[in-house]
This record gives C-alpha cells, sequence and structure tokens, in this order.
C-alpha cells in the first residue's frame, strides 16, 4: 500500500532557532503529473528527499534548473519557477535566510543565484550523506534529531558572515524592504556600489532586489489572512489591493501587479482565487 500524504513540522532545538525557523516533513504521492508554480523569495529552498524525484524549471533559461533530482537546493531567485514530480515524494524541506545558507553550503550565494543545483553537487558532499541518514531514520523526531546534530555541527564549524553585512541584511528585513537602499548604505558607510558588489556576491541578489521580494513576500502573506482566503475583507467588501499595495511599501498598486508578475508569474488577483477553498 502506497502511504498516504502527511505533513510533519519540526521545531529546531533551541540553539538553531535564530538561523533555522522549522522543518517540514512530507509524504506525498501524485499519481499523474504535479506541476506547482513556486513564487520567488529572497530565501534559500533545501530539499532533503527519498522519494520520487523532481524537475525544477525556470522559464528563463532551462540551464537554470535541475532533473531528475529528489535532494537539491535553490537560490535566492528573482522570478518564478516550476516543479514537476509524479510518484511518491519524502523528504524534509528547510526555507534559509540567505546568510544562514552562505555558511552551511560553504559558498557565495551569488553562485547559485536563480539556479537549483542537486546537493551531489554541493562542495564537501554532507548534504548527499545527511540525506541518506534521513531516508534510514525510523521517524520524523529522529530525523529531525538528525538535521539538529548535522546543521549546529556544520554552523559551529563555519565562520561567522561579515558582521556590517549581517546587520545590513536585518536592516532590511526589519522594515519589510522599505527604508531605501541608499539610506542603508548611508548607515553602514559604505557607497551603493560596494553595498550592491557584497550583496549580490553574498546574498546573490542585490540590495534593491532582495528588498522588492521582502515587501513581495509581504504582500504575498496577505493573501494567507482570513479576509483575503475568502476574498473579501471583514465588511465584505472586495480586498483593497490598493491598500495592500501602500501598507507593504509599494508606490501604487501598478507597482504591486508588477512585482506579482515577476514574481510569481500572474496577479495578485489571480493567485488568491486559484487558493483552494477552506
Amino acid at each position: 500500500m502506497t502511504p498516504a500524504d502527511e505533513m510533519v513540522v519540526g521545531l529546531p532545538e533551541v540553539r538553531l532557532r535564530p538561523f533555522v525557523d522549522r522543518y517540514i516533513g512530507y509524504r506525498e504521492r501524485a499519481d499523474v503529473p504535479l506541476v506547482r508554480r513556486e513564487t520567488a523569495g529572497v530565501f534559500v529552498v533545501l530539499i532533503l528527499g527519498w522519494g520520487a524525484p523532481l524537475d525544477v524549471t525556470d522559464p528563463r533559461s532551462a540551464e537554470r534548473g535541475v532533473r531528475r533530482v529528489d535532494s537539491f537546493v535553490a537560490g535566492t531567485f528573482d522570478g518564478w519557477c516550476t516543479t514537476r514530480t509524479v510518484g511518491v515524494g519524502e523528504g524534509v524541506e528547510l526555507l534559509l535566510s540567505p546568510l544562514t545558507a552562505r555558511r552551511l553550503l560553504g559558498l557565495p550565494l551569488g553562485e547559485l543565484t536563480n539556479r537549483a543545483v542537486g546537493v551531489g553537487q554541493l562542495p564537501g558532499g554532507w548534504l548527499d550523506r545527511l540525506r541518506y541518514r534521513l531516508a534510514d531514520a525510523p521517524d520524523w523526531p529522529r530525523r529531525f534529531a538528525l538535521l539538529d546534530a548535522a546543521l549546529a555541527a556544520r554552523l559551529a564549524a563555519s565562520p561567522p558572515v561579515d558582521a556590517r553585512l549581517d546587520w545590513a541584511w536585518r536592516w532590511l528585513v526589519a522594515r519589510g524592504g522599505q527604508g531605501g537602499v541608499g539610506a542603508l548604505a548611508t548607515e553602514l558607510g559604505w557607497s551603493r556600489r560596494h553595498l550592491a558588489a557584497r550583496f549580490r556576491q553574498e546574498v546573490g541578489l542585490p540590495p534593491k532586489t532582495a528588498a522588492r521580494l521582502l515587501r513581495f513576500q509581504q504582500a504575498r502573506a496577505a493573501l494567507g489572512s482570513a479576509d483575503a482566503a475568502t476574498g473579501t475583507a471583514s465588511a465584505g467588501r472586495a480586498v483593497d489591493w490598493a491598500e495592500v499595495a501602500a501598507r507593504c511599501g509599494y508606490y501604487d498598486q501598478s507597482h504591486l501587479i508588477r512585482d506579482f508578475h515577476q514574481f510569481a508569474g500572474t496577479t495578485p488577483a489571480a493567485l488568491l482565487a486559484a487558493r483552494p477553498a477552506g
């Protein structure tokens, strides 16, 4: 019998929580090809799997994707992509901040910008070995414990990122991508050109694009609110996308829609309508 679909959320041990928000264990059956559109984000996706393989495709360039892998890393993307699989997929998903991923992977994220790479291609081979250990573990708690031990050891052995770059990242996140890159450079005492170069190298994207993605992620999260799930506001009015745009730091609604087209491949209203009921 094929196992039923399931999703299990695990919390990392306390010392890891500044770096890793949660583990998502999953088992999913697809009797016919399952294709998903994945929105862009200023985060790194790590999948450690041992089930049916996936294809990851960036419609802008076939060279940016990866085919027939069960475990991969997707660097920071400034456009949407798709995943395709068929069969029973099992694994663990982690969403990592760029600078955490930079320490865990041991390479600047500029090398993974807009790319998905099988873990077997990454330096050191530790993630490739880890996925086999996860597959052999008998249950999710022991898998999550293996992740705790492996990630803690990796972070302990890796040097911290430049404190100024870490501060700049936190500055952008705390403001939800608002505040202006010029103001950030001034506070750091760096030129805008130097700030852009360091961000592109270590985070994978220039700070202006990272700020846009942080604003987009805020707007995207608005779709998950109780009111947005029904497409209406609490008083029964339609969702006011102009108000959402203003709240998330967009100049106007047209800029919000532009970012949804680039980062999600559709409009906010169409993305909302496509959400499953309930």
